[in-house]
């Protein structure tokens, strides 16, 4: 592919140290990245006590053969193109030997370690210890560090293992653990969390405040935002309508969601989503990782997840009616999320999954896992779907401009975010790349003055860590690419509707300030929006042309240029909408808060004639892109 990991992520330091259970001296190998940028000697507060879940990654056998593989079966161009192996022949020829297993797993029981599992694929040995005996074994210290308003484990020095295993890394010291991407994360059951807040418009453009209820901004009114389209708005506008009524459903195709934990009443919401919404009673079946969260797994933390499931379910199953889902719920947000991918790829439990979680930036020692699971995906011809993220190009949170990960990665089709106009006739109107500006109505006017601060956008940029790959080569303008030096992977790939000022209507069961719990209904968006609807738009494709297009990127860039897609660029005048917001999130109760939503540029990412860093190639153009799609 032409990509790979920058230098710094896959040097193995050689070091002279204590190594084996019974502290003989050997040579060992440091595991690059094992210790987390944010612990700090300043941030620490505590010695680490406790069981540790965690997971040693081996690596795969002939990476460049593999590598070259990848390639050859995921280019239209080229003569093997679609010619994947089964996950048996993939074992067989690149997973770690069971010798090698074997190995690692005397190694780790020498040093007072229990093996709890291995992964189909051999790559994962799951294993948990004593914080004492995990870090005898590691020759490093656990410590807790302030990170993010809570106390989280990492280790204080670098993690090392015997020079003669087959160790690429260790997963699950690091106790940070992934983030769901649905905005806002506040979701029941406990509590209820209710944004459609009237007056809002049915279709773009369709309702206008008074004056007396929203100042003029940009020199006019502007309109009140929708209410939160619904699954034939988005049909229509995407042009998969006609498609999914002549039975082009993406029936026979089967799309994975894998998220942590797993909502009670998944099952029960998306069945009258269904029927709300008009859409057929959903096929879909559940699988949960067995395991355990060490890391602590409060309440709103599971909620909030349980808040991604649905949308994830409910944006899949609107543009793909008639496909399965299957759901991989994780045990935790943390190495259950890499076991979970892990074992849909190694059993090829479907052949498009899509992922809305990430890091906030490009770091993590999970990196050596993922991408070692992104290259087996892509010699069996399974699609892996990221969302680029939700805060821009993310210099507010981190301090400095960074794609996301695992959007960032070469291997997988990152997917970021658009405001998606929807005409009166669940039209297509314009798209722009989802860059919002919050000012908010005090007296008769706005503050700030319009478009006002940056509240949240969709994700993107040049990675640091990964090479340019040969797909991107002659789309990616020069200037992107070559941001940081040398000639990097730019993100996204490909756009749909994120901006949650528009969003998707989501439904959920929810608890009431009453303690009643019943099914509700709100507008939920981000790029946690845009994922799944690619997915569900990529097993249309899998339908039509009678073949799974696996890992898809060098088949979309081909597109580039082509009516195929819609190539989203700036607007020539400002886009704003007002929204009406339930001040606590419930009720009337709390007052009404009336805001202005501006459409600009996410930080440094914006959008341009052609390809950009904020939208990739665009979005998908229907029934142009499907047959554009249908070669083989």
């Amino acid at each position: 592919m032409g990509a790979v990991l920058a230098t710094g992520l896959l040097v193995a330091v050689v070091l002279g140290a204590p190594g084996g259970a019974d502290g003989a001296a050997a040579s060992r190998t440091e595991i690059p990245g094992s210790v987390p940028p944010w612990a700090t000697a300043d941030g620490q507060v505590g010695a680490v006590r406790g069981r540790i879940d965690f997971s040693v990654v081996l690596r795969w056998r002939h990476r460049a053969a593999l590598d070259r593989l990848g390639q050859a079966v995921s280019d239209p161009a080229g003569p093997r193109y679609g010619d994947y192996i089964s996950p048996r022949r993939f074992r067989a020829r690149f997973a770690p030997t069971r010798g090698q297993v074997a190995r690692v797993s005397r190694w780790l029981e020498d040093s007072g370690i229990e093996i709890t599992g291995v992964s189909a694929s051999r790559m994962l040995i799951n294993a948990s210890a004593d914080a004492g005996r995990a870090e005898r074994a590691f020759d490093t210290s656990l410590r807790l560090y302030r990170h993010q308003g809570r106390a989280v484990r990492a280790p204080e020095n670098a993690v090392t293992v015997p020079a003669e295993l087959p160790i690429a890394a260790v997963i699950g010291l690091d106790g940070s653990y992934q983030r769901p991407l649905a905005e806002p994360a506040r979701v029941p059951p406990p509590p209820l969390f209710r944004n459609i807040v009237k007056p809002c418009s049915n279709f773009w453009g369709r309702s206008f405040p008074k004056r007396k209820a929203a100042p003029f901004a940009f020199g006019q009114k502007q309109p009140y935002s929708p209410c939160g389209y619904v699954p034939k708005q988005i049909e229509g506008a995407y042009g998969v309508g006609p498609a999914i009524r002549h039975g082009n459903d993406g029936s026979g195709e089967t799309v994975a969601i894998i998220d942590a934990f797993a909502s009670p009443t998944m099952r029960k919401d998306i069945n009258i989503y269904s029927r709300r919404h008009d859409l057929p009673r959903i096929r879909m079946r559940q699988k949960i990782i067995r395991g355990s969260c060490d890391v602590g797994c409060p309440a709103d933390l599971r909620q909030g997840w349980w808040g991604e499931e649905a949308l994830d379910f409910d944006a899949v199953h609107t543009i793909a009616p008639g496909a399965r889902i299957l759901y991989v719920g994780a045990p935790n947000p943390g190495p259950g999320l890499t076991r979970s991918l892990a074992w849909v790829v190694d059993h090829r439990a479907a052949r498009i999954v899509t992922n809305s979680w990430g890091s906030l930036g490009e770091y993590g020692v999970d990196v050596q896992a993922f991408e070692q699971i992104f290259a087996e995906a892509m010699a069996e011809g399974v699609g892996i779907y990221f969302s680029s993220g939700d805060n821009g190009d993310e210099r507010d949170t981190i301090g400095y401009v960074s794609p996301d990960y695992p959007a960032s990665s070469p291997r997988v089709i990152s997917v970021g975010g658009t405001t998606l106009a929807v005409g009166p006739l669940n039209n297509y109107r314009f798209e722009l790349g989802w860059g919002t500006y919050l000012s908010t109505k005090s007296g008769k006017k706005w503050t700030p003055k319009p478009p006002g601060e940056f509240l949240y956008g969709a994700g993107g940029g040049t990675s640091r860590f990964f090479a340019e790959p040969r797909y991107q080569r002659g789309v990616v303008p020069r200037g992107l690419a070559a941001r940081y030096g040398g000639r990097g992977r730019v993100s996204p790939d490909i756009s749909m509707l994120g901006d949650p000022t528009t969003g998707l209507v989501t439904g959920q069961t929810q608890t009431f300030p009453n303690k009643k719990r019943a099914y509700a209904e709100a507008r939920f968006g981000g790029t946690s929006l845009s994922s799944p609807l690619m997915a569900g738009f990529m097993a249309l494709a899998d339908q039509r042309a009678g073949f799974h297009h696996g890992f898809a990127n060098p088949a979309l860039y081909r597109l580039f240029g082509r009516r195929a897609l819609h190539d989203v660029k700036p607007s020539r005048v400002k886009i704003a909408m007002v929204r009406s917001s339930f001040a606590n999130g419930v009720n009337k109760g709390g007052g009404i808060t009336t805001s202005l939503r501006t459409v600009g540029p996410a930080g440094v990412l914006r959008t341009r004639r052609g390809y950009d860093d904020l939208t990739g190639l665009g979005s998908p153009r229907g029934r142009a892109m499907l047959r554009a799609l249908k070669w083989r």
